[in-house]
């Protein structure tokens, strides 16, 4: 089953390839460290739209280091074992470039010793940092969102009545009509729910592209379920409802589609400054417009809505909840770099590999630390996206390097949440409660940051019963208070 898990999020991985996601260069599409699974699917040749897209990707990455005067970029490790930038897998070997800079040290020098210094002047700080060079500003007007109920759908998921509604978030596109965003957002509650429920919020593809992936591979259509209850099922036997959100309804995964999406129509279809937002911030904000639209449902409690995202949406759904501070707790899986993976740990995959492969998802800034500077000249790091969560729970979570997860770097993403602790603990919650990575399979989840490398492979499924029995802490259904006439 892990060996199946693992292949079929290989296959994924390949299908986002050769969509045209996240294709600049070729040297480093790695997905994972070598796994003991069988070897993945030959891919799909490029369809036409498919190479324009590259072409126009890589137009854009070469105008970009233009403006910012870099004329050549480190690569990225190589997945390609006899390859001079072959990926490390040698935890010796993982220089972190020490020390990581210190949350809770101000600008001037000065430290941080209470919880109003953190919030009114450090917090600013890092997320000024943020802004400028990783993941880029959100413009101060960006159009607004308007909310549909497309259908709603009586239902049952499992044994469970739920109530699903499909909904489309109409960004208001007057400032520039040749660009359309609406947001794909489905949610599901139960049917028997007496007030307004938890709701966990995934990030995940279109159900056509789920589809399209099925019927293209029918030979791995059973690797997708787990064999168990799926997460929804889970979240259900809570009590809770669960939506599913299309961060690419919203600003497309590529760099050809800068013009486009949210970002190009923000800015009417111009390209991007070095400090404009990029993609994974982009998928943030719509998450957030997703909240917006809870907040107006009585059906959900839009005060306990969780998220969920993994692998590229585990990097969006951290940031989301970085900043967004509505969001209540998140369950952060197989981010890697540019999510909970501390930069300056240099095992699987590197700044490279963002910086050209996927550069579109940062600012056009962060592609300077791959280039005249490094990766120790970056003034923030991945514990620190973590603590401008604080003191909101955050769940890590990675798989095993043998069963293909090595790329994320579980042991990276453990040490970021452990330097997240003071800004946690400053703030009257507890840290993750340790600082030697654990064996795998140990859950730690006694603190307000939980944390479990499981055994399987780049999946976030055998991760959910940890993530919620974490979440059930902080989570609950809150019965309505019955009123006096009703008790009479």
């Amino acid at each position: 089953m892990r060996a199946t898990k693992a292949l079929f999020s290989l296959l994924l991985c390949t299908l986002l390839g050769a969509a045209g996601w996240g294709a600049v260069s070729t040297a480093a599409q790695a997905p994972a460290a070598p796994t003991k699974s069988a070897a993945a699917p030959t891919p799909p040749a490029p369809t036409a739209e498919q190479l324009a897209i590259r072409a126009a990707s890589l137009k854009d990455h070469e105008r970009m280091m233009a403006l910012l005067g870099i004329k050549s970029l480190r690569p990225g490790a190589s997945g390609n074992r006899s390859a001079p930038n072959s990926a490390n897998y040698d935890e010796a070997k993982a220089d972190m470039h020490l020390p990581l800079p210190d949350p809770l040290l101000l600008a001037n020098g000065k430290r941080v010793t209470t919880a109003q210094q953190w919030w009114t002047e450090r917090r600013p700080q890092i997320v000024e940092l943020f802004d400028r060079d990783v993941y880029g500003r959100v413009p101060a007007h960006v159009p607004t969102v308007t909310w549909q109920v497309v259908s709603v759908t009586h239902e049952k998921n499992g044994d469970v009545p739920v109530i699903t509604k499909q909904l489309v978030g109409h960004v208001d596109n007057s400032g520039d009509p040749a660009i359309t965003v609406d947001i794909d957002l489905t949610v599901s509650t139960p049917a028997d729910a007496k007030g307004p429920v938890p709701v966990m919020m995934e990030f995940g593809f279109s159900r056509a592209f789920m589809e399209e992936m099925m019927k293209r591979f029918p030979q791995f259509a059973k690797m997708s379920a787990s064999g168990g209850p799926t997460w929804q099922q889970q979240v259900l036997a809570h009590g809770w409802g669960y939506a599913e959100y299309v961060p690419t309804s919203v600003q497309p995964d590529n760099g050809a589609g800068l013009v486009e999406g949210i970002i190009g129509l923000a800015n009417h279809g111009q390209p991007r400054k070095p400090d404009d937002w990029g993609v994974l911030r982009a998928w943030a904000w719509g998450a957030s417009r997703a909240l917006d639209y809870f907040e107006s449902d009585p059906a959900v409690d839009a005060h306990q809505v969780g998220i969920e995202g993994h692998s590229r949406y585990g990097k969006a759904a951290l940031v989301a909840m970085a900043y967004d501070p509505r969001f209540a707790i998140s369950y952060i899986s197989s981010s890697g770099e540019a999510g909970a993976k501390l930069y300056r740990h240099q095992y699987g995959e590197e700044i490279g590999n963002i910086a050209t492969d996927e550069y579109y998802w940062m600012a056009g800034n962060f592609m300077k630390y791959d280039g005249p500077l490094t990766v120790a000249d970056l003034p923030v790091d991945a514990h620190e996206l973590i603590a401008l969560c604080a003191p909101r729970p955050v769940f890590i979570s990675g798989g095993s390097t043998d069963a293909g997860d090595g790329w994320v770097d579980a042991k990276a993403m453990f040490l970021a949440a452990v330097g997240a602790g003071p800004v946690y603990r400053l703030l009257g919650k507890k840290d993750l409660g340790a600082t030697v990575f654990p064996p795998m399979g140990t859950p730690l989840i006694s603190g307000d940051i939980g944390f479990r490398q499981h055994f399987e492979g780049h999946t976030p499924s055998p991760n959910w019963p940890t993530f919620l029995q974490f979440a059930s802490r902080f989570i609950e259904v809150r019965t309505p208070p019955v009123l006096a006439s009703a008790r009479r």
